[in-house]
């Protein structure tokens, strides 16, 4: 008589084993309905699962982020069954769940085209409206493999037969396709309705560019045709603001192959590129940061000691000069320790914090560079802070006060926080471990922020934070980390006199708000479509004349604002001021100052905004203070008090 312990604490008897189906018809005809799968233990499980024993039971629907999942899950199979239906001699191998959908790769002997995914997307509809029933079976490993090797499905038992020989698999049959898969699966394919094929990709099998290439179809899903037409606006809304398009549009970078994944600044891009590095210095320099400057090229025996060389080589850039081998720094910290290292340090100059804008290169592949997004060149707002244990939380707190603040000086208001633990293989003491994770996650509640914990998701030599942004399309960007560091530096031997005259090692404190300052201007640019606020813009006011009459008195109004430290341009074109109007407020250039002779006679200017609001006449000065009020401002909706 197993006892169903449910979500509320209530609990429910039965006479006999009873599947999660069953409890959930129990409970309600709606919930039986709505329900997608079960969770005992943590564990998700079929409807059709029957429990024999007492077991505390969730049930699994459409609202939740596992029952979407599912539903992901679920669909690619529907993709693959449909691909199946119409190209028989088309072979499957894997199709998981991704971020925002799913994919499946497929071989097959020609390119699948756009009108082959329309018609796999009308086979995957007829599909759904026959709502077949997903069976679930079990098998052993040399069975699987006998069964897909007799379908012809090469691939499919090639994963099988690296799957240790013990284990049992089960697969999952909806209609006349078969497919390998943990599940849980949706009951029936009446489950998938909202959904809706992307693009075709090329993808090697099994990652590895020695094997053959595969095509990967791409598609989506979601639980409501709101929430799927949401998205795909999304979508069109990423491919208008794409940062690549944009800087074009706004003559702000480029790239070109013969130096992939290095940035061309323009003379506009390079200013927003200056104006984020004097903030951040500032900022630093305001908290207790001192900044420093290490070298490009370092021999390969300072990387080898670090543990670099070993796990990172690949994509380290080398070169060898009088028989000695050198790398062109990946990252920065080994060459901080060594700043670090030089004059022995006391526990009385703990905790010291060194930062550098360090320029950093690694040889990405190729086929992985995106624009300001993935490059091989880019520049870190680094910092280390080299602490004593017990300073840990601390020095947390207080970078996480200073990383809000300046998120909120970007406009970003909306952060996701993850906290990584240790990995199974990881350097240093479980003792030491606990007070690390301690540490940082003590830091966050006594904040009163909330955070995800992700188990063994830490980096060898230490936890760590990660902070993640959301910008106005509501993606989701990974950009700030705190990461403590037990191993780098007695790698490297650092040490500090400690209060009692002993030598210790130091903790190292692996720090960053925005990242790489190129990928965070990438992010700013398709967050603000262009439209930076005033404190970034490149051109901060462009002050137009209506006839040449106006052009001396336009040049000392611009000579006037320059001589405060504004960013302002002329426009003395001989056009008319309608289309200067609208290049400039294409150009999204925040303030637009017209001239004409009325203003020439009062000596004011007539202020409009890039939004086409009319702020009316002014005198210079008048302007210069509202100038320097939204410039303060920065990204922030109003003024910070």
């Amino acid at each position: 008589m197993p006892v169903i312990t449910l979500p509320d604490g209530s609990q429910r008897t039965y006479s006999k084993p009873v599947s999660i189906h069953e409890i959930a018809a129990d409970i309600g005809p709606g919930l039986a309905k709505a329900a997608l799968a079960g969770k005992i233990d943590e564990q998700l499980l079929d409807t059709s699962h029957v429990i024999e024993q007492d077991a505390e039971l969730a049930i699994i629907t459409e609202r939740s982020d596992e029952g979407l999942e599912i539903i992901r899950h679920s669909t690619a199979h529907l993709l693959a069954q449909a691909v199946k239906q119409l190209f028989p001699e088309a072979q499957v191998t894997i199709g998981p769940v991704i971020e925002n959908g799913f994919y499946y790769d497929f071989a097959y002997e020609r390119p699948f085209t756009p009108e082959d995914l329309e018609a796999i997307e009308v086979k995957m509809t007829e599909l759904s409206e026959a709502d077949s029933t997903v069976e679930r079976r079990v098998l052993s490993r040399d069975e699987a493999v006998s069964y897909f090797r007799g379908l012809g499905e090469a691939y499919k038992a090639e994963i099988i037969e690296s799957i240790p020989s013990n284990e049992e698999l089960s697969l999952y049959r909806q209609g006349n396709f078969e497919d390998l898969c943990r599940g849980p699966h949706v009951p029936s394919t009446g489950k998938l309705k909202y959904f809706k094929l992307m693009k075709v990709a090329g993808a090697y099998w099994r990652g590895d560019s020695n094997n053959e290439m595969l095509q990967r179809i791409y598609g989506t899903a979601w639980t409501s045709k709101k929430e799927l037409k949401a998205y795909l606006h999304r979508l069109e809304e990423a491919e208008k603001r794409d940062h690549r398009k944009l800087a074009k549009k706004f003559d702000l970078f480029h790239l070109q192959e013969e130096a992939p994944g290095m940035v061309f600044w323009h003379p506009k891009g390079w200013s927003i590129y200056t104006q984020i590095e004097s903030y951040m210095r500032d900022v630093q320099i305001r908290n207790g940061y001192r900044e420093i400057k290490t070298p490009q090229v370092v021999d390969r025996t300072l990387w080898e000691r670090s543990g670099h060389w070993d796990k990172f080589r690949d994509n380290m850039f080398t070169v060898e000069s009088e028989a000695r081998d050198y790398a062109v720094k990946p990252m920065n910290c080994p060459c901080h320790i060594q700043v670090f290292n030089q004059g022995l340090k006391s526990y009385r100059d703990l905790p010291l914090r060194l930062a550098e804008f360090g320029s950093c290169h690694r040889n990405e592949a190729s086929g992985t560079l995106q624009g300001l997004m993935r490059v091989r060149g880019f520049v870190q707002d680094d910092a280390h802070i080299f602490c004593a244990e017990s300073q840990i939380q601390s020095e947390v707190s207080v970078f996480t006060d200073l990383l809000f603040e300046v998120y909120k000086d970007f406009g970003f208001e909306d952060v996701i926080i993850r906290l990584s633990t240790r990995p199974e293989q990881r350097v240093g003491s479980d003792e030491v471990w606990d007070k690390a994770e301690k540490a940082l996650a003590d830091a966050l509640v006594a904040k009163g922020l909330n955070y995800e914990l992700l188990p063994g998701e830490g980096a060898f030599y230490g936890p760590k934070i990660e902070f993640s942004l959301k910008d106005c399309l509501e993606r989701v960007w990974q950009c700030g980390t705190i990461q403590v560091d037990f191993s780098m530096p007695g790698r490297l031997d650092a040490q500090y006199v400690s209060e009692d005259g002993s030598r210790q090692v130091p903790v190292m404190l692996h720090r960053a708000i925005l990242g790489s300052f190129e990928r965070f201007i990438g992010i700013l640019i398709e967050h603000y479509e262009g439209a930076f606020p005033t404190w970034l813009a490149p051109c901060q006011a462009v002050v137009m004349n209506i006839t040449d009459s106006q052009a001396e008195y336009v040049s000392g109004v611009v000579d006037a604002l320059k001589n405060k430290g504004f960013r302002v341009e002329n426009d003395l074109r001989n056009e008319k001021i309608g289309f200067k109007i609208r290049e400039h407020t294409i150009q999204k250039t925040p303030y637009l100052l017209v001239i004409g002779d009325r203003e020439v006679e009062t000596q004011t200017v007539a202020v409009r905004t890039r939004s086409g609001e009319d702020l009316g006449t002014m005198q210079v000065s008048a302007f210069a203070e509202l100038l320097a009020q939204d410039v303060k401002r920065r990204g922030r909706v109003r003024l910070q008090d």
